[in-house]
Protein backbone atom coordinates (compact mmCIF):
# COMPACT_ATOMS: atom_id res chain seq x y z
CA UNK A 1 0.00 0.00 0.00
CA UNK A 2 2.84 2.35 0.86
CA UNK A 3 4.58 1.56 -2.44
CA UNK A 4 1.38 2.35 -4.35
CA UNK A 5 1.14 5.68 -2.53
CA UNK A 6 4.69 6.59 -3.51
CA UNK A 7 4.08 5.55 -7.10
CA UNK A 8 1.00 7.79 -7.36
CA UNK A 9 2.98 10.62 -5.76
CA UNK A 10 5.69 10.30 -8.40
CA UNK A 11 3.06 10.24 -11.15
CA UNK A 12 1.15 13.21 -9.74
CA UNK A 13 3.08 16.00 -11.60
CA UNK A 14 2.64 14.22 -14.93
CA UNK A 15 -1.05 13.55 -14.22
CA UNK A 16 -1.64 17.21 -13.33
CA UNK A 17 0.16 18.33 -16.48
CA UNK A 18 -1.88 15.95 -18.68
CA UNK A 19 -5.10 16.94 -16.96
CA UNK A 20 -4.55 20.70 -17.33
CA UNK A 21 -3.10 20.77 -20.84
CA UNK A 22 -4.79 17.77 -22.51
CA UNK A 23 -7.88 16.45 -20.77
CA UNK A 24 -9.41 19.82 -19.75
CA UNK A 25 -8.97 21.45 -23.21
CA UNK A 26 -10.48 18.39 -24.88
CA UNK A 27 -13.52 18.45 -22.59
CA UNK A 28 -13.82 22.22 -23.07
CA UNK A 29 -13.75 21.90 -26.88
CA UNK A 30 -16.36 19.14 -26.68
CA UNK A 31 -18.66 21.45 -24.69
CA UNK A 32 -18.09 24.39 -27.06
CA UNK A 33 -18.98 22.23 -30.04
CA UNK A 34 -22.57 21.88 -28.77
CA UNK A 35 -23.04 25.52 -27.74
CA UNK A 36 -24.85 27.35 -30.53
CA UNK A 37 -23.86 30.96 -31.19
CA UNK A 38 -21.17 30.96 -28.51
CA UNK A 39 -19.61 34.38 -27.88
CA UNK A 40 -16.07 34.11 -26.48
CA UNK A 41 -16.14 37.71 -25.20
CA UNK A 42 -19.29 37.36 -23.07
CA UNK A 43 -19.11 33.61 -22.59
CA UNK A 44 -22.76 33.21 -23.57
CA UNK A 45 -24.59 31.13 -26.18
CA UNK A 46 -28.09 30.84 -27.64
CA UNK A 47 -28.51 27.22 -26.61
CA UNK A 48 -27.14 23.72 -27.13
CA UNK A 49 -27.59 21.32 -30.00
CA UNK A 50 -26.06 19.86 -33.16
CA UNK A 51 -26.30 22.97 -35.33
CA UNK A 52 -22.53 23.60 -35.25
CA UNK A 53 -21.84 20.13 -36.65
CA UNK A 54 -24.55 20.56 -39.27
CA UNK A 55 -23.09 23.91 -40.35
CA UNK A 56 -19.55 22.57 -40.56
CA UNK A 57 -20.53 19.42 -42.47
CA UNK A 58 -22.41 21.55 -45.03
CA UNK A 59 -19.71 24.22 -45.36
CA UNK A 60 -18.04 24.00 -48.78
CA UNK A 61 -14.73 25.19 -47.33
CA UNK A 62 -14.76 22.39 -44.76
CA UNK A 63 -15.68 19.76 -47.37
CA UNK A 64 -12.81 20.99 -49.54
CA UNK A 65 -10.49 20.82 -46.55
CA UNK A 66 -11.61 17.24 -45.82
CA UNK A 67 -11.02 16.27 -49.47
CA UNK A 68 -7.54 17.84 -49.45
CA UNK A 69 -6.60 16.22 -46.15
CA UNK A 70 -7.73 12.74 -47.16
CA UNK A 71 -5.87 12.99 -50.48
CA UNK A 72 -2.71 14.01 -48.64
CA UNK A 73 -3.10 11.11 -46.22
CA UNK A 74 -3.83 8.50 -48.88
CA UNK A 75 -0.93 9.62 -51.10
CA UNK A 76 1.82 10.61 -48.67
CA UNK A 77 1.66 7.94 -45.95
CA UNK A 78 2.11 4.84 -48.17
CA UNK A 79 4.58 6.55 -50.52
CA UNK A 80 6.76 8.05 -47.79
CA UNK A 81 6.86 4.79 -45.82
CA UNK A 82 7.64 2.72 -48.90
CA UNK A 83 10.35 5.11 -50.12
CA UNK A 84 11.87 5.29 -46.64
CA UNK A 85 12.01 1.49 -46.51
CA UNK A 86 13.70 1.25 -49.92
CA UNK A 87 16.26 3.93 -49.05
CA UNK A 88 16.92 2.34 -45.65
CA UNK A 89 17.53 -1.03 -47.31
CA UNK A 90 19.98 0.65 -49.67
CA UNK A 91 21.76 2.44 -46.84
CA UNK A 92 22.00 -0.79 -44.84
CA UNK A 93 23.75 -2.52 -47.73
CA UNK A 94 26.29 0.29 -48.17
CA UNK A 95 29.46 -0.03 -46.15
CA UNK A 96 31.58 2.87 -47.40
CA UNK A 97 30.43 6.37 -46.46
CA UNK A 98 27.33 4.94 -44.77
CA UNK A 99 27.35 7.60 -42.03
CA UNK A 100 27.76 10.38 -44.61
CA UNK A 101 24.75 9.17 -46.62
CA UNK A 102 22.65 8.89 -43.45
CA UNK A 103 23.53 12.48 -42.55
CA UNK A 104 22.61 13.71 -46.05
CA UNK A 105 19.22 12.00 -45.96
CA UNK A 106 18.52 13.39 -42.48
CA UNK A 107 19.27 17.03 -43.38
CA UNK A 108 15.70 17.94 -44.52
CA UNK A 109 14.38 16.93 -41.09
CA UNK A 110 16.50 19.54 -39.27
CA UNK A 111 15.82 22.26 -41.85
CA UNK A 112 13.20 24.88 -41.06
CA UNK A 113 9.82 24.07 -42.64
CA UNK A 114 9.31 27.57 -44.03
CA UNK A 115 12.81 27.56 -45.50
CA UNK A 116 12.07 24.29 -47.31
CA UNK A 117 8.76 25.78 -48.48
CA UNK A 118 10.59 28.80 -49.91
CA UNK A 119 12.94 26.51 -51.82
CA UNK A 120 9.97 24.59 -53.22
CA UNK A 121 8.34 27.83 -54.31
CA UNK A 122 11.53 28.79 -56.17
CA UNK A 123 11.55 25.38 -57.84
CA UNK A 124 7.88 25.24 -58.82
CA UNK A 125 6.40 28.76 -58.86
CA UNK A 126 5.97 30.64 -62.14
CA UNK A 127 6.76 34.36 -62.02
CA UNK A 128 7.04 37.21 -64.52
CA UNK A 129 10.78 36.55 -64.72
CA UNK A 130 11.05 32.77 -64.68
CA UNK A 131 8.94 29.63 -64.97
CA UNK A 132 10.91 27.90 -62.23
CA UNK A 133 13.54 25.18 -62.40
CA UNK A 134 11.01 22.33 -62.66
CA UNK A 135 9.30 23.94 -65.66
CA UNK A 136 12.68 24.43 -67.30
CA UNK A 137 13.21 20.68 -67.03
CA UNK A 138 9.71 20.07 -68.43
CA UNK A 139 10.53 22.37 -71.37
CA UNK A 140 13.77 20.50 -71.89
CA UNK A 141 11.82 17.25 -72.35
CA UNK A 142 9.38 18.95 -74.73
CA UNK A 143 6.48 19.50 -72.34
CA UNK A 144 4.39 22.55 -71.52
CA UNK A 145 5.02 24.60 -68.41
CA UNK A 146 2.66 24.21 -65.43
CA UNK A 147 2.02 26.69 -62.62
CA UNK A 148 2.36 24.35 -59.66
CA UNK A 149 1.62 27.04 -57.03
CA UNK A 150 -1.20 29.10 -58.55
CA UNK A 151 -2.30 26.75 -61.31
CA UNK A 152 -4.61 23.72 -61.56
CA UNK A 153 -5.67 21.73 -58.52
CA UNK A 154 -3.82 18.56 -59.48
CA UNK A 155 -0.55 20.49 -59.82
CA UNK A 156 -0.91 22.11 -56.40
CA UNK A 157 -1.79 18.77 -54.82
CA UNK A 158 1.26 17.21 -56.46
CA UNK A 159 3.57 19.85 -54.99
CA UNK A 160 1.88 19.57 -51.60
CA UNK A 161 2.28 15.79 -51.45
CA UNK A 162 5.85 16.00 -52.78
CA UNK A 163 6.67 18.55 -50.09
CA UNK A 164 5.14 16.46 -47.27
CA UNK A 165 6.99 13.33 -48.39
CA UNK A 166 10.24 15.29 -48.57
CA UNK A 167 9.77 16.62 -45.03
CA UNK A 168 8.77 13.35 -43.32
CA UNK A 169 11.11 11.02 -45.22
CA UNK A 170 14.29 11.62 -43.15
CA UNK A 171 12.69 10.70 -39.81
CA UNK A 172 11.27 7.49 -41.28
CA UNK A 173 14.63 6.61 -42.83
CA UNK A 174 16.36 7.11 -39.47
CA UNK A 175 13.97 4.78 -37.62
CA UNK A 176 13.91 2.11 -40.32
CA UNK A 177 17.70 2.14 -40.66
CA UNK A 178 17.97 1.58 -36.90
CA UNK A 179 15.38 -1.20 -37.08
CA UNK A 180 17.23 -2.95 -39.90
CA UNK A 181 20.49 -2.72 -37.95
CA UNK A 182 18.85 -4.48 -34.99
CA UNK A 183 17.88 -7.61 -36.99
CA UNK A 184 19.98 -10.59 -35.90
CA UNK A 185 22.47 -11.48 -38.64
CA UNK A 186 22.18 -15.18 -37.74
CA UNK A 187 18.77 -15.26 -39.42
CA UNK A 188 20.28 -14.03 -42.68
CA UNK A 189 23.22 -16.44 -42.44
CA UNK A 190 20.91 -19.40 -41.93
CA UNK A 191 18.71 -18.33 -44.83
CA UNK A 192 21.67 -17.98 -47.20
CA UNK A 193 22.95 -21.42 -46.23
CA UNK A 194 19.54 -22.84 -47.22
CA UNK A 195 19.75 -21.02 -50.56
CA UNK A 196 16.84 -18.64 -49.84
CA UNK A 197 16.34 -15.92 -52.46
CA UNK A 198 16.79 -12.23 -51.45
CA UNK A 199 13.09 -11.57 -52.13
CA UNK A 200 12.02 -14.38 -49.79
CA UNK A 201 14.53 -13.24 -47.16
CA UNK A 202 12.99 -9.75 -47.22
CA UNK A 203 9.38 -10.90 -46.89
CA UNK A 204 10.02 -13.77 -44.47
CA UNK A 205 12.74 -12.34 -42.24
CA UNK A 206 13.41 -8.62 -42.71
CA UNK A 207 9.85 -7.31 -42.97
CA UNK A 208 8.43 -9.34 -40.04
CA UNK A 209 11.37 -8.34 -37.82
CA UNK A 210 10.97 -4.61 -38.53
CA UNK A 211 7.16 -4.71 -38.69
CA UNK A 212 6.73 -2.97 -35.27
CA UNK A 213 8.70 0.02 -36.58
CA UNK A 214 6.82 0.06 -39.89
CA UNK A 215 3.53 -0.16 -37.99
CA UNK A 216 4.56 2.72 -35.73
CA UNK A 217 5.50 4.87 -38.73
CA UNK A 218 2.19 4.15 -40.45
CA UNK A 219 0.13 5.13 -37.39
CA UNK A 220 2.12 8.29 -36.67
CA UNK A 221 2.13 9.05 -40.40
CA UNK A 222 -1.67 8.96 -40.54
CA UNK A 223 -1.96 11.16 -37.45
CA UNK A 224 0.63 13.64 -38.73
CA UNK A 225 -0.92 13.84 -42.22
CA UNK A 226 -4.37 14.53 -40.78
CA UNK A 227 -2.86 17.44 -38.82
CA UNK A 228 -1.21 19.06 -41.85
CA UNK A 229 -1.37 22.85 -41.94
CA UNK A 230 2.00 24.59 -41.67
CA UNK A 231 3.31 22.85 -44.80
CA UNK A 232 0.36 24.15 -46.83
CA UNK A 233 0.97 27.68 -45.50
CA UNK A 234 4.65 27.44 -46.42
CA UNK A 235 3.71 26.71 -50.03
CA UNK A 236 0.46 28.58 -50.69
CA UNK A 237 0.36 31.36 -48.08
CA UNK A 238 -2.14 32.01 -45.33
CA UNK A 239 -5.25 32.29 -47.55
CA UNK A 240 -5.57 28.56 -48.18
CA UNK A 241 -9.29 28.77 -48.99
CA UNK A 242 -8.55 31.03 -51.95
CA UNK A 243 -5.88 28.60 -53.12
CA UNK A 244 -8.26 25.67 -52.64
CA UNK A 245 -5.62 23.90 -50.54
CA UNK A 246 -6.92 24.29 -47.00
CA UNK A 247 -6.79 21.40 -44.53
CA UNK A 248 -9.02 20.47 -41.60
CA UNK A 249 -6.59 22.01 -39.11
CA UNK A 250 -6.39 25.10 -41.31
CA UNK A 251 -10.18 25.33 -41.32
CA UNK A 252 -10.21 25.20 -37.51
CA UNK A 253 -7.60 27.96 -37.37
CA UNK A 254 -9.54 30.11 -39.84
CA UNK A 255 -12.71 29.77 -37.80
CA UNK A 256 -10.83 30.97 -34.74
CA UNK A 257 -8.38 33.58 -36.03
CA UNK A 258 -8.72 33.98 -39.81
CA UNK A 259 -10.57 36.64 -41.80
CA UNK A 260 -13.77 34.70 -41.18
CA UNK A 261 -12.73 34.04 -37.57
CA UNK A 262 -14.55 34.58 -34.32
CA UNK A 263 -16.58 31.38 -34.48
CA UNK A 264 -15.19 29.14 -31.72
CA UNK A 265 -18.25 26.86 -31.77
CA UNK A 266 -17.72 26.00 -35.44
CA UNK A 267 -14.00 25.57 -34.83
CA UNK A 268 -14.72 23.24 -31.89
CA UNK A 269 -17.15 21.18 -33.97
CA UNK A 270 -14.58 20.82 -36.76
CA UNK A 271 -11.91 19.86 -34.20
CA UNK A 272 -14.16 17.16 -32.73
CA UNK A 273 -14.85 15.78 -36.21
CA UNK A 274 -11.09 15.67 -36.86
CA UNK A 275 -10.55 13.94 -33.50
CA UNK A 276 -13.20 11.34 -34.39
CA UNK A 277 -11.60 10.69 -37.80
CA UNK A 278 -8.09 10.29 -36.37
CA UNK A 279 -9.34 8.09 -33.53
CA UNK A 280 -11.24 5.84 -35.95
CA UNK A 281 -8.26 5.47 -38.30
CA UNK A 282 -5.94 4.75 -35.36
CA UNK A 283 -8.26 2.07 -33.93
CA UNK A 284 -8.52 0.40 -37.35
CA UNK A 285 -4.73 0.43 -37.67
CA UNK A 286 -4.34 -1.09 -34.22
CA UNK A 287 -6.80 -3.86 -35.07
CA UNK A 288 -4.97 -4.62 -38.31
CA UNK A 289 -1.61 -4.41 -36.55
CA UNK A 290 -2.54 -7.16 -34.09
CA UNK A 291 -2.75 -9.64 -36.96
CA UNK A 292 0.20 -8.54 -39.08
CA UNK A 293 2.81 -7.16 -36.67
CA UNK A 294 5.42 -9.52 -35.27
CA UNK A 295 6.82 -8.68 -31.83
CA UNK A 296 10.02 -10.47 -30.89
Amino acid sequence: MERNGKAWLYLLPALIFLGVFMVYPLVDVFIYSFEEGYNSASGTSFGTGLYNFSYVLHDTYFLQAVKNTFLMVIITVPLSTGLALLISLGLSSIKALKSAFQTIYFLPYVTNTLAVGLVFMILFKKTAYTDGLVNLLIHWFGGKSVDFIDGPYWAKMFVMCFYIIWVVLPFKILLLTSALASVNENYYSAARVDGTSPRRIFFRITLPMISPTVFYLIITGFIGAFKEYSDAVALFGTDLNAAGMNTIVGYVYDMLYGDSGGYPSYAAAAAIILFAIVLTITVINLMVGRKHVTYA
